[in-house]
């Protein structure tokens, strides 16, 4: 018998507050210049209740926050023009987007990205390769850990995880 991979669940917004709006899908912003990758990533996102927007470079990246309000950031380092370190700069500047997490999704593995990305109030680094099932789990438990006031935790475990 035929299994789909992809876990369903009655509620879509997670039931842990996480959403946008009582009912919704907790919306992700997912930028990377790599198409590919945000195709995977949407497809397993979707697949698990989630919304996702995209954006292909840090201008996109900065203008779909300022209209869309995401619930998290999935954000690619090394992107055109603003790269990922200089969004999530830009959004921790100000006061009606520092609170959006960001979650990193990078390539550059080194102890001192991670370190980075702390520094840059970031509560989550995802190293590619990386399994792309594995995703939308990965992006409920950081927003439910957030609902649950854990943001400061998951920063301080950036630093961690080497």
């Amino acid at each position: 018998m035929w299994r789909s991979r992809v876990r369903h669940r009655p509620d879509p917004g997670g039931g842990s507050g996480g959403g946008r709006r009582e009912g919704s899908a907790p919306l992700v912003l997912l930028a990377d210049d790599e198409r590919s990758i945000r195709t995977i990533c949407r497809v397993n996102l979707e697949g698990d209740g989630l919304a996702v927007t995209e954006a292909a470079d840090g201008a996109q990246a900065l203008e779909a926050v300022t209209r869309s309000r995401p619930s998290l950031v999935l954000l690619d380092v090394m992107m055109p023009g603003v790269d990922g370190w200089g969004v999530a700069e830009q959004l921790a500047a100000d006061d009606q987007t520092r609170q959006i997490p960001v979650v990193f999704l990078s390539a550059r593995a080194a102890y001192e990205d991670r370190l980075r990305a702390q520094e840059l109030g970031a509560v989550g680094y995802v190293v590619k390769p990386f399994d792309p099932l594995e995703l939308a789990g990965l992006v409920r438990d950081v927003l439910e850990r957030i609902a649950r006031g854990e943001r400061d935790e998951l920063n301080r475990e950036l630093a961690d995880h080497t």
